[in-house]
């Protein structure tokens, strides 16, 4: 009879075991999910940056151009030029301003890239397995209640 309490035992010694790998192999994918998306946030931030400027050098290229001459055409006329341009640069740069800014918003969105929906799973059953016995349970679980179990 001495045999079947320790072979009990090492049998709930196995089955905890095995569920604390499950536990970790699904943290750890959960970790990576949330990696995975907070990176994907931060790419799609720098490309939308990347491709605004880049649309933004080719066509006001020509645009700014025309806009510099025509500017200067309805101020005077004579050598007083370089007035179109300058008012010119001033908006590139308002333009600039305004798409760094946009691009600046959307990789903060990303960052940091830490997994916290894992870490605050992982400080959950942490807090679970090293609770008293007695304790109540930590976390979602521990909001919840049987039908008919009365509140400590």
């Amino acid at each position: 009879m001495a045999e079947q309490p320790s072979s009990e035992m090492a049998q709930a010694i196995q089955d905890v075991t095995e569920r604390a790998q499950l536990l970790v192999r699904e943290e750890v994918a959960l970790a990576k999910a949330e990696m995975t998306e907070k990176v994907t946030k931060l790419i799609k931030g720098a490309v939308f940056g990347i491709i605004a400027g880049v649309f933004a050098v080719f066509a006001l290229i020509y645009l700014l151009h025309a806009l510099s001459w025509g500017l200067w055409d309805l101020i005077g006329s004579g050598d007083d030029y370089w007035l179109g341009f300058l008012i010119t640069g001033v908006l590139i740069l308002i333009v600039g301003i305004i798409a760094g800014l946009i691009a600046v918003r959307l990789i903060k969105r990303g960052s940091p890239p830490a997994p916290q929906m894992a870490i605050e799973e992982g400080k959950l059953i942490r807090a679970t397995l090293t609770a008293d016995p007695a304790a109540t349970p930590q976390g979602a679980v521990g909001a919840r209640q049987a039908p008919g179990e009365v509140a400590p």
